[in-house]
């Protein structure tokens, strides 16, 4: 269900989307809260470990660094509204099973990453903190990591790459889905299981 499109925003997203000891990253500052995320994932990519150990470390640390219901909300769009209760559970656990199995699921790909932070502004009240990605053998990525400090700590609640938002990406996705099923949630659910291999 990701497009080729999202799923290479999706891929550029690990780069900075976890932080190695969450406490530290707590600070009120977004572009310190980004900075720190990108050093502490690059030190796990880049590091020793099988893929599992690096899975396993990394799995908490976006669920603390990102805010992964507001993101699936966002995604669903107006369909959120008509989902009931128990559709609206289930599609926020599929949503987060297949967003965390697609970012480690291209952990591989980014051995030898590194990123260099570029600016910082504000965008529909959250701060949009600017970097550039480099990985070998590969164009640099202008990202872009929109940060809100709604919950009252900093989480990302997107990424744009190359000015392409992977949230409203995944939300025109899903929106396309629900259109040719006649708006049932329950299909778009239904699919999202067979993504997460349930």
């Amino acid at each position: 269900m990701l497009t080729r499109r999202a799923l290479l925003i999706l891929s550029t997203a690990t780069v900075l989307l976890a932080p190695l000891g969450a406490a530290r990253a707590q600070g009120s500052d977004p572009t310190a809260f980004v900075i720190r995320l990108g050093d502490d994932l690059v030190s796990i990519v880049n590091g020793a470990g099988s893929y599992e150990d690096k899975r396993r470390r990394l799995v908490p640390l976006i669920e603390t660094a990102v805010d992964v219901d507001a993101i699936a909300q966002f995604c669903l769009g107006r369909f959120w509204r008509t989902a009931t209760p128990p559709q609206r559970q289930e599609y926020t656990e599929l949503f987060r099973a297949v967003l965390l199995n697609n970012i480690t699921g291209r952990l591989g790909q980014f051995q030898g990453v590194s990123f260099t932070p570029t600016t910082t502004a504000v965008r529909d009240g959250n701060s949009a903190v600017g970097t550039t990605i480099r990985r070998p053998n590969q164009q640099p990525n202008a990202v872009q990591w929109i940060v809100s400090q709604s919950t009252g700590a900093p989480k990302i609640i997107d990424v744009v790459a190359e000015g392409v938002s992977l949230r409203l990406t995944q939300r025109n996705d899903y929106a396309a889905v629900l259109g040719r099923n006649n708006n049932d949630v329950g299909a778009l659910i239904a699919a999202m299981r067979q993504q997460a291999g349930r």
